[in-house]
Parts: structure tokens; sequence; C-alpha cells
């Protein structure tokens, strides 16, 4: 896949899911990025997957962008962002000045893949935190793979507004509210009794680089997201190890947790794995699966694109039982959630 044609389907991806500018500036990008700066001629002799299921090119520039907007450090391209409404010829002026002027920068954000935390993916974890906390009445124990910098691990102190009523504390540091199409999860609050994850590059809320990080991935024109982001990561303080997911994942679930449900989740991360991961992966955790019991039962949530559409597909799988259930589907920013689990019916 060329830069181009990265970039155009970036763009649409972004128009997609609600960011017009980003669309904007992603086509501006295609159109009249040309050689003769450093950062330009990297991105346009950049080699491998560029695309948003590779290396993420057109997100890492953009990313990078809207960081030295939030920096403070890019004032003539901070005049040309949202909420202001510049020309395409000002918005590409003050996007050709930062490629000269803010080359260092610019290069050092290039260097790492997009890394974020979207909040809104929480409600269906909120969901299936309810539906297992129904069917089999334990504490959890919960896994993340893919963290980052572990918003969504602490999904249990988030509220979501539901047709039926409110999932979640009254006291909760935000209240998700998509459109909720299908079943209703039941009224079951999950009690977590230890959370971790891991990622090859968590970032740490608390330091102001890596929040800043976070919130440059936030699409400019969706202050909305900001807002939720902002509101996450007030309150996150679950830890995240440095590790490979899959080395990192045998030990963890080696341990047992008798009295306990251990809950393995990942959302739009493991769709990144190569292949031969996955196969190890799943062994991982079917091996866990094998040693699981009515005592000390495992579950894997996942959220990841199948190629179908719309949205991202939502399964769950069940150990001792082995069952395997597809629990609907979801948009990739978490917008709507159309869940088709049923009730939580067999409660241990």
């Amino acid at each position: 896949m060329t830069l181009r044609a990265a970039l155009l389907q970036q763009a649409e991806n972004c128009a997609t899911l609600g960011s017009p500018f980003t669309a904007r500036l992603l086509r501006l990008t295609a159109d009249r990025l040309r050689p003769g700066a450093p950062v330009a001629d990297r991105m346009l002799t950049w080699q491998g997957d560029l695309g948003p299921r590779g290396q993420s090119v057109p997100l890492r520039f953009a990313g990078a962008l809207h960081g030295l907007v939030l920096s403070g450090e890019a004032p003539d391209l901070a005049a040309a962002y949202p909420p202001h409404d510049p020309t395409d010829d000002a918005l590409w002026q003050a996007v050709s000045g930062a490629l000269t002027a803010q080359e260092d920068r610019l290069q050092r954000w290039l260097d790492s893949a997009p890394q974020t935390n979207e909040v809104r993916r929480s409600a269906p974890l909120i969901a299936a935190g309810h539906w297992l906390s129904a069917r089999y009445g334990l504490p959890l124990i919960v896994s993340e793979i893919g963290a980052s910098a572990g918003l969504n691990l602490m999904w249990d102190h988030f509220a979501l507004d539901l047709p039926d009523g409110r999932r979640g504390p009254r006291d909760a540091a935000l209240v998700l509210d998509p459109d909720w199409r299908g079943d209703l999860p039941p009224l079951a609050a999950p009690r977590i009794a230890d959370r971790r994850g891991v990622d090859l590059n968590p970032l740490d809320p608390a330091n102001p680089a890596d929040a800043l990080r976070l919130r440059a991935y936030i699409w400019p024109d969706q202050p909305d997201r900001l807002a939720r982001t902002e509101a996450a990561i007030a309150v996150a303080r679950a830890p995240v190890d440095r590790a490979d997911a899959l080395d990192w994942l045998g030990p963890r679930l080696a341990r047992q947790y008798p009295g306990h449900l251990h809950l393995i989740y990942h959302t739009i991360a493991w769709q990144y794995l190569p292949a031969q991961a996955q196969a190890r992966g799943n062994a991982i955790i079917d091996a866990a699966g094998a040693r699981a019991s009515a005592e000390a039962p495992l579950a894997r949530f996942a959220m990841e694109a199948d190629g179908g559409s719309p949205g991202a597909a939502l399964t769950l799988q069940l150990w001792p039982e082995g069952q395997v259930l597809p629990v609907g589907r979801v948009d990739f920013h978490g917008r709507w959630v159309d869940w088709q689990s049923g009730t939580a019916e067999g409660t241990a």
C-alpha cells in the first residue's frame, strides 16, 4: 500500500467515525505532501504496511501534529485547528510550516505506533462484567492484553446508561451512553479483586508526556472524546506491565484463583498480532481453560475486527463449559453497541 492510499483509507475511516477535520487533514496530505523535507521524505519512503492494520503511518502523522497543537509549541498550527475553520490552503500552509519548524518532535512521534485508550470501549466491558457476575456470582480477576495506559482496566469505575437504568457506581468517574441495541445486561454489579494489564509500550497516565500522547490521538474535532479521556485519566491507577503479551500471559494464567472468575479481554489489539502469535496465544488460553473448574472458571472477552460490518465483533468464551458465544457487535469507538447475549441463565 502506498502512502497516498493509506492516507485516503484512514481519511475514510475518520470520516465514518465522526472526525471530518482529521479526514480533511489526511486527504490534504495525500494530495499535497511532496519530497524535500526530512519528515515528508521519511513518510514517502516508509517500508512495510502503512495502513490501519499495519504501522498506521497516517495516524502517527495526525497524532504528531495534534500533539504539537496540544503542547502549545506550535501556535501557527493551533490557529488552523478546531475550533478554527481555515481554508485548505491555510491549513496546509500551517502543516507545511510545522514539518520544517518542528522536525525533531515530529520525527520522535513517528517512531512509535499510535496509542490511546478509547474509553467508550468500556461500554461492552461493563455489560460483559455484569453478565459474568450474574452467571457465576464470583469476584473477578481481570487481565487486559494491549492495555496501553490501562484506562479501560478501570471500567468498573465507569457507568453505563441504558434504557432500563444505570449499570455501574453512582459516583462513577464518567458515564457512557452509547446507542444501545438488543438485549440488556443483568443487574449484577461486578466485584474486581485484582486487575492488571500488559503492553509492549505502556503509558503512565500520571506522566505529563504520556498523558499528552493519549490526548493527541483523540481527534481534534471530538471534544467529547477528549473530555471522557481526561475523566478516565483522573482515576487511572491500574498496573500495566511492559512485556510481550504472550510471555506475560502464560505466567498470569498459570496462577490459580479459587473462588474467582479470571476474565481475560482485549479490544482492537489481538488483530494486530501476527498469525503465528495469535495461534500461540490461543493455545496458552486454551490450556488455561482446560485447567479451569467450577470453583475457578475462566472467561475471554474480545472486541475485534472480523471482516464483517458494521463495527467489530464481540465474542465471549467460557471455561470449563467450553462455550464460544457471539454476543453482538460494537462501533469501533463505542458509539453504539448491539448486545445479543440474552439473559445470564444458569447462574452458578
